[in-house]
C-alpha cells in the first residue's frame, strides 16, 4: 500500500474540499485509533469513510472482518485496488446513512464495532443513525470516531458547561461518551484548519433516563435549548402554563433554571411529569434538526 500522496497521484485524484476530505497520514494516530477499537479476531468492524484505507489495513490485522464504507466512487476505486487480495476486507460503495447495521450484525452473529473519521457536515446524522440501530449494544457495542474538537467537546460536555447543549443531552441519553486523544492538523493531508478529537461511544443497554415517550423527551430538550438564555418556564411555555407549573413541582425542578443546568436525568424526570399530565411531542412547535450547528 503506497503513501497517501502516491495513491492520489497514481489514480489522478485530489481531495474533495466540499466533502471535507482530509486524509490521516500520521502513523502514531492511526495506530492509536486502531487500538481504541478493541477489535479481536472474532469481531466485524464497520469502517465509515474508509477513504484511501489509512485505518483499514490496521483494523484488518486485528479484526476477523472489516466492512469498509465510502460514498465517493474515487475512493472505492482505490480501496478495491489496494485490498483486492485481502479477503478480510469488504469494500462497499454506500453512505453510512444508508448502511444497515442490524443486517450486518445478524450476518456477523455478534455486535459490531464501528470506526470512522467523520466529516463535520454529516457528523451528527451519522452518530444518530448508528445509535438508532445500536440496539442497546446488541447491534453496535463499541464505536470510535474522529471529529472536530469542538463537536467532541459538545458531545462529552457536562451540565453547566458553556458547550453543554441539545446534542450533549441526546447523545448521552443513548451512549457513554469518552474523549480519548486529540489529533493536530499536521497529521492530515491536506491540513484542516482545526484540531480533531478521537472519542469512544459505547451504546447504553438502556437509556440513561427512563422516559415514557422518547419523542416527547426529544421535544422537551429541543424546546429547552431553543432559547438558551430563557428560563425553563418561558422556553417550555408551549406545553401550557398550568401543566408546566405542576410538572416542575412534581419533578422538583425550579422553573427559573435554564436548560444548560439540567442533567440528562432531570430532563427525563421533567419529560415524564409532563407526559403524565397529558403533554405530547406535537404540543411543541417544530424546530430545526439536530445536525444544526447550535444543537
Amino acid at each position: 500500500m503506497g503513501s497517501t500522496r502516491e495513491l492520489l497521484d497514481r489514480f489522478g485524484l485530489q481531495p474533495k474540499k466540499s466533502w471535507g476530505q482530509n486524509f490521516l497520514v500520521d502513523g502514531h494516530a492511526k495506530s492509536r485509533i486502531v487500538q481504541a477499537a478493541h477489535a479481536g479476531p472474532d469481531d466485524t468492524v464497520v469502517e465509515i469513510g474508509a477513504g484511501l484505507g489509512a485505518l483499514t489495513m490496521g483494523l484488518a490485522e486485528r479484526a476477523g472482518r472489516v466492512i469498509a464504507l465510502d460514498r465517493d466512487p474515487d475512493m472505492i476505486r482505490v480501496l478495491e485496488h489496494v485490498f483486492v487480495d485481502t479477503q478480510k476486507v469488504t469494500v462497499s460503495f454506500i453512505s453510512a446513512l444508508d448502511f444497515d447495521f442490524r443486517a450486518a450484525a445478524q450476518e456477523a452473529g455478534r455486535p459490531l464495532r464501528v470506526v470512522g473519521n467523520l466529516p463535520y457536515q454529516i457528523t451528527t446524522p451519522i452518530l444518530f443513525h448508528v445509535l438508532a440501530q445500536a440496539g442497546g449494544g446488541a447491534v453496535v457495542n463499541h464505536a470510535v470516531f474522529m471529529v472536530q474538537k469542538e463537536v467532541a467537546d459538545r458531545l462529552a460536555a457536562p451540565p453547566g458547561s458553556k458547550v453543554y447543549g441539545r446534542l450533549s443531552v441526546m447523545v448521552q441519553q443513548l451512549a457513554e461518551v469518552k474523549a480519548l486523544f486529540r489529533v493536530p492538523p499536521h497529521a492530515f493531508v491536506p491540513q484542516p484548519q482545526v484540531t480533531s478529537t478521537v472519542f469512544a461511544l459505547v451504546p447504553r443497554a438502556v437509556p440513561w433516563a427512563a422516559v415514557h415517550d422518547d419523542a416527547l423527551f426529544a421535544a422537551v430538550v429541543r424546546q429547552a435549548f431553543s432559547t438558551r438564555r430563557k428560563m425553563l418556564r418561558r422556553a417550555l411555555e408551549a406545553f401550557g402554563a398550568e401543566r408546566l407549573t405542576a410538572s416542575f413541582e412534581a419533578s422538583a425542578i425550579e422553573p427559573t433554571r435554564r436548560a444548560e443546568t439540567l442533567s440528562v436525568a432531570e430532563f427525563g424526570a421533567l419529560t415524564n411529569a409532563l407526559w403524565e399530565r397529558g403533554a405530547r411531542a406535537h404540543d411543541a412547535p417544530h424546530a430545526e434538526t439536530l445536525d444544526d450547528a447550535d444543537a
